[in-house]
């Protein structure tokens, strides 16, 4: 079986805004669930956080690196027999600026996905849970590869940090990455859906790009504690699914509207489970 390369996934990406994952580039039979397929699924996303420790610390990190290192799991997806689909992001490509970006949080898998799916278009950061920084060495990679962390102890410390943060890498020309759920759902519902993003998009004066994930082939798993929610049961029958959105301008009130009706009608179309 061929694997995909980054390069060979972002040249068909880049032709119309689409990928699919090619039958000769996919495994002919899906593996079965079990921990052995967790546990070795769980390697590909879970070995970037020290990967991007290790080269921080031999100062040869840079995002190229990253990009490379996350892709690994759409490989291993594939090397498991799931397909990776991608559609609508010609939206991205036709615009040419930075934008703030929404996505739903389904599980960890997506903040791994989506570094090498952006990266393709334009610098980008994402605000992430300070948590992840607590590994050796990952603190110094999280600043290099531009994360913005936040406590989620005091929700008024964390609007001005991202206000702040996220005017100053849209005013150096980088999209900022934001979850509004800001914890993983299995749920989409429109109560925990925060206008946070819209309203950094309005005060910098860019407009937003919904983006809806389906990643529930690794779901968080219930129950668990630590890093080892953060990597539930895989399972294979289970494929994975990123489509952008239209840009959209106005207001925060109509860019957050507008944005969660995008998104919740995506997921209603996979049939997945969405309130409001």
């Amino acid at each position: 079986m061929k694997t995909t390369t980054l390069e060979m996934f972002r040249e068909e990406l880049l032709k119309d805004g689409t990928y699919d994952t090619p039958p000769e580039r996919r495994a002919p039979v899906r593996r079965k669930q079990g921990w052995w397929t967790t546990l070795s699924f769980t390697w590909g996303p879970f070995s970037v956080f020290p990967k991007c420790a290790i080269y921080e610390a031999l100062g040869i990190l840079d995002t190229d690196k990253w990009a490379h290192f996350c892709f690994r799991a759409a490989q291993r997806a594939e090397q498991f027999g799931m397909s990776l689909s991608l559609d609508g992001w010609k939206n991205r490509a036709d615009y040419d600026g930075p934008v703030v970006y929404l996505s739903n949080h389904m599980s960890t898998l997506e903040t791994i996905l989506l570094p090498f799916v952006l990266l393709t278009y334009s610098p980008f950061n994402v605000v992430v849970k300070s948590s992840l920084s607590h590994l050796p060495f990952l603190e110094k990679a999280a600043v290099h590869m531009g994360l913005v962390p936040i406590g989620r102890k005091s929700p008024r410390e964390d609007l001005m940090t991202i206000f702040r943060e996220g005017c100053e890498r849209i005013g150096k020309g980088n999209s900022m990455l934001i979850f509004p759920q800001g914890s993983r759902e299995r749920v989409f519902a429109r109560k925990g859906f925060s206008s946070i993003g819209a309203k950094l998009a309005e005060k910098a004066g860019v407009p937003v790009i919904p983006i809806a994930v389906k990643t529930d082939c690794e779901p968080t798993r219930p129950g668990g504690k630590g890093w080892l929610k953060d990597f539930g049961t895989v399972d294979p029958s289970k494929d994975i699914r990123i489509s952008c959105g239209p840009v959209i301008s106005g207001t925060a009130r109509e860019m957050h509207a507008a944005s969660f009706e995008w998104i919740k009608g995506r997921l209603d179309e996979w049939g997945l489970e969405t309130e409001g």
